[in-house]
């Protein structure tokens, strides 16, 4: 089979060699490796996408080196692409291009890997200029002998588009102004020169027909068209990666160039200073690319008029500046990878649609945004690093009410503080409204506290609370002045039996029935009475608290009277406190009247208590039950005092 192909081709070859000279030796490979350098506005053969369809023997992407001594990548009706030309076969290149006249279907020719003399250059360039050639590439041309000035002919050229990539020029000593007339004068619509270190350029010599420029990836500087008026058909011109250093005379380098649309001016080092005075671009440019310089927000001072589209990424842009020029026709703005902390208000931008402001270090950003930027449609702000706290919640409520405005949400947009959810999406970040707004939680807080204290005091007046606060101070301050004034009366010996504590108004049962009843007759007792046994000069609590101390134990008269005194809930206090503190069983409740449950106030709650779980006595109505009554009664008060005394030191 593979003798079978190699026969076949032969013959071909042989049968075609008088009509298809320059077809000798060729091979075919991808058509979209031609002319990378051709700008958009044209189409990369110039022409519709047909193809002679040749011999099967000729169509692989296999190289194939013909014996003129160059490489030939690609060879179409439209395309033809050579590599490898050098001195010894560049002479055989000339003849070849010159049978493509006017009127050949050849269109787009890239020569590669280029050596040859700077006079064999333009020969070259002079022979496709005058044929049917409209876009030519030349990559890695490298410029051999001596560079002299020669005259070019413009004249009567189907060519378009020039691109040259990489040019050494080996000559170090020639007029450098040889080699830009040629280029500056080219009446072409597109040329490209790039990776060259071009460090100038001239301005042509008449009105010039380009209408793109690609200068990228050289050494040009600011003086580069300064004052020149011909580019007058320049719409798009690309000068990324220069040395370029001042941006007002850049702009002044664009005012003369009245049809510019679109300006490449990213990776150079640029920087905007007030001291330059004003910028002054040209009032057709709508685009504008100013990314990875050096600019600070000084740079919104000097942006174009009319200007619709801007980029400022990788730059060192801390803010907006209120105040600068409104420019009421950007729709986009590019300020990603900057240094602003927040995102920037609309007010000099009312017409903004799309907005970039991702890597920056924005932590909590304005929830305001779409209130003073109406108009945009769109909103990247993703890989910021967000604080996750409350202050984010208002922008997170904005991202719900935006519509998608939010470009890349929710992956973009991640917490990077506090530590702890540092990687958590913002869509699952939530804290609850009270803890977020301020004024809600101190409303909260002051309603918790109005009602806490409101309950607190409802309980102290219904549980009596001051009083028994009150009561307890009394105590306190009777048993210090009892411990200073009278050390020697510290332990306190038992003198009565029993302290009486009664209402004035039961008083007559108290003097008639209770205190003769059980002080005569055999085993009297000695009763503790506030009208005969209170030291005058002390006060009167003092003088209870002495009696209830100095009795062993204490008979409460229980009556609808006795809740009503005032007194005698005092003293029922202070035997109450010294049951508990003594750990005695000194209380003796006599019921002499029935006590409705709603006639006790509710600071009695201590009698209600000793009431429920104490047994009382009551005194009976019908007298024939009054002697068991007083031997009940006896039984609980008898006891010897004086051993009842020995036997509280002993405990104590």
């Amino acid at each position: 089979m593979t003798k079978n192909m190699r026969y076949l081709r032969n013959c071909f070859i042989y049968n075609c060699l008088f009509v298809f000279t320059f077809w000798d030796n060729i091979g075919l490979a991808k058509k979209n490796e031609l002319f990378a350098s051709v700008p958009n506005n044209f189409p990369e053969d110039g022409l519709d996408k047909k193809n002679m369809s040749f011999p099967h023997s000729y169509a692989n992407n296999q190289h194939y080196k013909a014996d003129y001594g160059w490489v030939m990548i690609e060879n179409t009706t439209e395309s033809l692409s050579l590599s490898e030309i050098a001195d010894d076969n560049v002479r055989k290149l000339i003849t070849l291009l010159s049978k493509f006249r006017k009127g050949s279907r050849l269109r787009n020719l890239t020569l590669t890997n280029m050596s040859v003399d700077w006079k064999d250059i333009i020969k070259v360039l002079q022979v496709v200029w005058h044929s049917s050639i409209e876009y030519f590439n030349i990559n890695n041309l490298t410029q051999l002998g001596n560079v002299v000035s020669t005259r070019f002919d413009y004249s009567k050229t189907s060519m378009k588009a020039f691109a040259v990539n990489k040019v050494l020029i080996t000559d170090l000593y020639f007029s450098q102004d040889d080699v830009y007339n040629i280029f500056a004068n080219m009446n072409i619509a597109a040329l490209t020169i790039a990776e060259s270190e071009l460090i100038h350029m001239l301005c042509p010599s008449s009105d010039s027909p380009l209408r793109y420029i690609n200068f990228s990836k050289n050494d040009l500087t600011d003086l580069l068209f300064q004052n020149c008026d011909k580019l007058i058909q320049l719409e798009t011109f690309i000068l990324h990666r220069n040395k370029f250093e001042s941006l007002p005379k850049v702009s002044f380098m664009t005012s003369r160039m009245k049809s510019l649309r679109y300006l490449d001016m990213s990776s150079n080092l640029l920087r905007n200073s007030r001291a330059e005075g004003r910028c002054q671009w040209a009032d057709s440019l709508a685009e504008l690319d100013l990314s990875s310089n050096q600019l600070t927000e000084a740079v919104f001072e000097c942006l174009p008029a009319n200007i619709n589209k801007v980029d400022l990424q990788n730059n060192q842009i801390a803010s907006v500046p209120k105040g600068i020029t409104e420019l009421h026709s950007l729709q986009e703005l590019n300020l990603a990878s900057n240094r602003l902390a927040d995102l920037p208000g609309c007010r000099a931008f009312t017409g903004l649609e799309i907005l970039n402001i991702e890597r920056n270090l924005i932590l909590t950003p304005s929830a305001d945004f779409f209130e003073t930027c109406p108009s945009v449609k769109e909103l990247q702000a993703g890989q910021n690093p967000f604080k996750c706290s409350c202050e984010l919640q208002d922008f997170l409520r904005l991202e719900r009410q935006s519509g998608g405005k939010l470009s890349g949400w929710p992956e973009a947009y991640v917490c990077k503080y506090p530590e702890d959810l540092s990687g958590t999406q913002l869509k699952d970040f939530h804290l609850t409204e009270l803890a977020c707004n301020t004024t809600l939680l101190l409303v909260t807080a002051l309603l918790l506290t109005l009602v806490l204290v409101a309950v607190v005091a409802f309980l102290c007046i219904y549980l009596d609370v001051p009083w028994y606060v009150r009561m307890l101070w009394q105590w306190t301050q009777t048993k210090r002045r009892a411990w200073h004034d009278c050390p020697e009366e510290r332990e306190t010996a038992l003198q009565f039996h029993a302290f009486i504590s009664y209402s004035e108004r039961d008083s007559l049962w108290v003097k008639n029935e209770l205190i003769p009843n059980l002080e005569k007759g055999e085993g009297c007792i000695q009763l503790c009475q506030h009208e005969r046994n209170f030291i005058p000069g002390k006060s009167i609590v003092e003088n209870i608290i002495n009696c209830i101390e100095k009795s062993y134990k204490s008979i409460f008269v229980l009556s609808p009277n006795f809740v009503q005194s005032e007194w005698c809930h005092y003293e029922l206090y202070f035997a109450h406190h010294k049951l508990f503190s003594e750990n005695s069983n000194s209380l003796i409740l006599i019921l002499l009247e029935p006590i409705p449950p709603y006639v006790i106030p509710a600071r009695y709650h201590k009698l209600k208590a000793l009431m429920a779980k104490r047994t009382y006595l009551e005194w009976p109505k019908e007298r024939s039950k009054h002697a068991l009554f007083w031997a009940n009664l006896r039984a609980a008060i008898s006891i010897n005092l004086s051993v009842a005394d020995e036997q509280n030191r002993t405990e104590v």
